[in-house]
C-alpha cells in the first residue's frame, strides 16, 4: 500500500508556474520545488525571478526562469519548450497562475480595463493551458491548476469584470477536464479568497478592507501558505482521480452574503 504521505511527494516531477514573479505564484514556486519538483518559473520580467531561481538553486532544487507573457501568444510555446530544456525533462504539473485584478463599479469600467482583465485572466489561461495540454497529452498524463476565485463563484461589488473572467476560468476548467480525462491529463481549479499578496494592496488602498472582512467566517485573509494542502493534493498522485473539481479555499466567503 502506498503511504499517505508519499502519495504527495513531487520528486521526479516538473512544474511551470506563470506569474512567478511575485505573490501566489512565487510562494508555488518554492513550495512545490521543496515538494521535490523541478520547477519552472516564469513572468515577463525573468529579471525578477533570478534571485528566486538561485536562491532555489542554492537549496539543490532544480530551478529555471523563463520569459512568459500570457497576453502575447507568440511567446508561450517558445516559453514551455525552453522549461522543458532547462529542466530537462516534460512538464508534469502547470499552475496556471498569472493574472490581474480590476476594482470598479460596472457602469464605470473603460473597454481598455475590461480588455486588460480578459486578455490577462481568460485569454493568457486559456492559451497557456492549450499549450500544456498539448504536451501533456504527448505523454499521457499531468496535472493543470488554473487559478481561479472566490470572486467567480459568488457576486460582488466592483469586481464585475473580474468575477466575470474569473468565472469563465472556472467554466473552462470543466470543459478542459472533460476534453482531456482520457488524455491521461487532470484539470482543476483553485478559488482563492482574499489572500495578503500584493494583489490585496488594492483593497487596502481604497479603504474596502474592513468591510471584506467582515464577510469572511473566519474574519482573517488568507496567505499564499494556505494554499499549499490543495495545491499539493491537486499536483500529486494524491489528487489521481480528481478532474473538474473547483476547491475554494477563502475562509468560507462563499458561503457569506452579498
Amino acid at each position: 500500500m502506498t503511504s499517505p504521505i508519499s502519495i504527495f511527494d513531487l520528486r521526479g516531477k516538473a512544474a511551470f508556474i506563470s506569474g512567478a514573479s511575485s505573490g501566489i505564484g512565487q510562494h508555488t514556486a518554492r513550495m512545490l520545488a521543496k515538494a521535490g519538483a523541478a520547477v519552472a518559473l516564469a513572468a515577463r520580467r525573468t529579471d525578477r525571478l533570478d534571485a528566486v531561481v538561485a536562491e532555489l538553486r542554492s537549496e539543490r532544487h532544480k530551478a529555471c526562469a523563463v520569459r512568459l507573457d500570457v497576453t502575447d501568444p507568440s511567446t508561450i510555446e517558445p516559453a514551455w519548450r525552453e522549461a522543458e530544456h532547462q529542466l530537462g525533462q516534460p512538464i508534469d504539473i502547470l499552475f496556471n497562475n498569472a493574472g490581474v485584478i480590476y476594482i470598479e463599479r460596472f457602469t464605470s469600467q473603460s473597454y481598455e480595463a475590461v480588455s486588460r482583465i480578459f486578455d490577462t485572466n481568460l485569454k493568457g489561461a486559456f492559451m497557456v493551458a492549450q499549450e500544456a495540454a498539448r504536451h501533456m497529452s504527448t505523454h499521457g498524463q499531468g496535472s493543470i491548476i488554473n487559478i481561479a476565485s472566490s470572486s467567480g463563484l459568488r457576486a460582488g461589488g466592483q469586481m464585475s469584470s473580474y468575477g466575470a473572467s474569473k468565472a469563465a476560468l472556472i467554466h473552462l476548467t470543466q470543459i478542459m477536464a472533460l476534453e482531456l480525462a482520457r488524455k491521461g491529463v487532470r484539470v482543476n481549479a483553485l478559488a482563492p479568497g482574499n489572500i495578503q499578496t500584493d494583489m490585496q494592496a488594492e483593497f487596502t488602498e481604497r479603504g474596502i478592507e474592513d468591510g471584506i472582512m467582515k464577510r469572511i467566517p473566519m474574519r482573517r485573509f488568507g496567505e499564499p501558505s494556505d494554499l499549499d494542502g490543495a495545491t499539493l493534493l491537486l499536483a500529486s498522485d494524491a489528487g489521481r482521480y480528481m478532474t473538474g473539481a473547483v476547491i475554494p479555499v477563502d475562509g468560507g466567503q462563499v458561503l457569506s452574503w452579498m
